[in-house]
């Protein structure tokens, strides 16, 4: 039995659950606070953060796994399923590579989502954009990062470009419309079951109202 400690906006936890979904692993998803988190998590959870997968084992005690990326690479070692990876060693570690860029990708994506200063924000979204037109230079054929199959890559950059489909579509234009690739991916991504269904229908009201509460210039 697998049970992922989740927050519903939290994108490291949306990478777990998707990889979940494509595997078709049956799962519990428990939701936590992460401004109250309960003691039972914080016993469980070095970092005190999200996600975390709870293993059940033969003994009738559970293992605990913490990090998204350990816990995507454990369900891609254990788990049936079409693989996330290339077989070929040289493909395999270049996205494994694409998959770090991904992990800073989000963090400054999210620095500008949420920035409350302009100076801040216009920061951000060039910095976002330059990894943007990094992306660009290398995705080729798609639908997909690899090309025709869905893996690794596409799990990291869905909660990403997830946000964006809930602002303001003239700020969304501004961004992708000279990415073409990225634009034809991020599209992609946004039909892939995984994807849709790695997140609770009011996902977007949530993301919306968390950026209101935080008075981003974005929230309008």
């Amino acid at each position: 039995m697998l049970t992922l400690i989740s927050h519903p906006l939290c994108p490291f936890v949306q990478r777990s659950a998707i990889v979940l979904l494509e595997k078709g692993v049956a799962f519990e998803r428990i939701d936590i606070d992460l401004a109250v988190k309960p003691d039972w998590f914080l016993t469980m959870s070095p970092t005190g953060k999200v996600p975390v997968l709870k293993v059940g084992q033969p003994d009738g005690d559970d293992a605990i796994l913490f990090e998204s990326m350990v816990i995507c690479e454990y369900l891609e070692e254990t788990q049936r399923g079409a693989p996330m990876y290339p077989v070929d060693a040289l493909s395999r570690a270049r996205q494994r590579g694409w998959a770090e860029f991904g992990t800073a990708t989000l963090a400054d994506a999210w620095q500008f989502l949420n920035s409350s200063d302009p100076s801040i924000a216009d920061g951000k979204r060039a910095a976002f954009c330059r990894r943007l037109e990094q992306l660009e230079a290398v995705l080729e054929g798609g639908p997909y990062f690899g090309g025709a199959s869905f893996g690794m890559v596409d799990a990291v950059f869905a909660p990403v470009f997830r946000y964006f489909d809930v602002l303001n579509p003239i700020v969304v234009q501004s961004i992708f419309e000279d990415l073409p690739r990225v634009a034809s991916w991020r599209t992609a991504l946004a039909l892939r079951p995984s994807v849709i269904n790695a997140v609770a229908g009011d996902y977007a009201d949530r993301f919306r109202r968390h950026l209101r509460q935080h008075g981003a210039l974005l929230a309008g």
